[in-house]
């Protein structure tokens, strides 16, 4: 009898045939969602940019770039005590600053001019450089005007801004900024909405009660009115909140109060954690709505009649069962965060200045020169926002397909069906 029926099982394991390699699922998986990968390589992108921009960053981006040009060239060798240089071809007057080689000299006077050729007496070594001895043929420059809002071109691929800061270094800089602060306020507002939810979902009665009137209170108000008054309340530095903040922070802080290349990084940490408390409310709505229907399965009550305990049902058979929504939600959820950093730093209570921001980016002076004509400083990063959003939206979209059974019928889109209604 045994042989009668393995025979069926063992015909049906040679009719499926091997198991695809994981490199042929993982190409499967991408034909069945473009959008999908679309969306992964924009956040591989972000990912890239946050962590590498120290080594991506073509220029400093809180320094304005200026433009150097040669003056002169020196016409007779001099030593380090001249104090009369012959300079020909002098693009330049009394009381200028010029450089030669890695010393500068300040020109006083000038004693003679025969043709293309002056004689200048100067002052050696100012600012701090040394005098030295420089050959006949060297030339001297000078760092002029600071290089506002250029166009872009091959030095300065997004051009400049205002203030003549590189529009593609501050963009690279503004995703560590988002990032940061998109993944501190996902871990701490999906954690702390998680463990509400899961919370309020089981136990129910007056738990659920306090803390579903306490969701209410908090979605009472709209959204940036709400995250307004929470960085307003965390942030002010009185507050006992922000000096245990600072406490913590101070032994990982450099001495300007930067960490990891961020500057004022415990206003950005302020700002994130305020976000984080906000995406706190949606997701212990959501958790606990999904709780309560699963609260009612049978292997549940299984495991309350052989004598576990609330905890631990939550915690071994409750939670792994809302992980994916809780993945899904976090993918939502981030891309949020992300705007509303820039929404707040549109408004000028975010991220402060000069620190790199895509929302601090968007505002003021680059907003002002987009409506004069010059559109790139505020574009690029306007660009860049979009695309991470649009890439973690249809990323979810991919991973919610992917992790449903219901939707597992393949397609195009998002990663939804091919038109069909799904398996059920």
């Amino acid at each position: 009898m045994a042989q009668e029926v393995a025979a069926p099982i063992e015909l049906a394991a040679e009719a499926r045939g091997p198991r695809p390699s994981r490199l042929r699922r993982i190409l499967h998986l991408s034909r069945q969602h473009p959008l999908g990968v679309f969306g992964l390589l924009c956040v591989a992108l972000l990912l890239g940019a946050g962590l590498f921009a120290n080594f991506l960053a073509p220029y400093d981006p809180l320094v304005p770039n200026r433009v150097t040009q040669t003056v002169g060239t020196l016409a007779e060798s001099v030593s380090d005590d001249d104090t009369v240089m012959s300079i020909d071809n002098p693009d330049t007057g009394l009381g200028s600053t010029i450089s030669i080689d890695e010393e500068q000299v300040r020109i006083l006077g000038i004693l003679s001019e025969v043709g293309n050729r002056t004689e200048a007496k100067v002052v050696r070594g100012v600012n701090d450089t040394i005098a030295a001895p420089h050959e006949a043929g060297a030339n001297f420059f000078q760092t002029d005007a600071v290089k506002k809002l250029h166009s872009p071109s091959f030095e300065h691929p997004m051009g400049t801004d205002g203030l003549g800061r590189d529009v593609l270094s501050r963009t690279i800089w503004g995703a560590r900024i988002s990032l940061m602060i998109g993944i501190v306020s996902i871990l701490a507002g999906v954690t702390l909405g998680s463990f509400f939810g899961v919370l309020s979902g089981y136990t129910g009665g007056l738990t659920d009660s306090i803390i579903q009137r306490g969701v209410d209170i908090f979605l009472a108000f709209p959204a940036l009115v709400l995250l307004l008054a929470i960085i307003a309340v965390i942030g002010d530095p009185d507050s006992s909140v922000r000096k245990l903040i600072d406490d913590l922070l101070a032994p990982i802080l450099a001495a300007d109060g930067s960490f990891w290349g961020i500057p004022n990084f415990v206003d950005i940490l302020v700002v994130s954690l305020g976000i984080g408390l906000g995406v706190s409310v949606g997701t212990a709505r959501i958790v606990r709505g999904a709780v309560l229907s699963l609260k009612e399965n049978v292997y549940i009550e299984a495991a309350r009649s052989i004598g576990a305990s609330p905890g631990r049902i939550m915690r071994a058979h409750i939670l792994p069962n809302v992980a994916a929504l809780i993945v899904v939600l976090g993918s939502i959820f981030l891309p949020i965060a992300i705007l509303a950093e820039a929404a707040i730093s549109f408004l000028g209570v975010g991220v402060p200045e000069p620190t790199p921001s895509w929302g601090a980016d968007l505002s003021e002076k680059n907003r002002e020169s987009a409506l004069q004509g010059n559109w790139w400083p505020a574009f690029f990063p306007g660009l860049a926002l979009s695309l991470v959003v649009l890439g973690f939206n249809m990323l979810g979209d991919a991973f919610r397909d992917i992790s449903d059974p219901r939707l597992r019928t393949g397609g195009a889109g998002g990663g939804g069906g091919r038109g069909g209604a799904p398996a059920l």
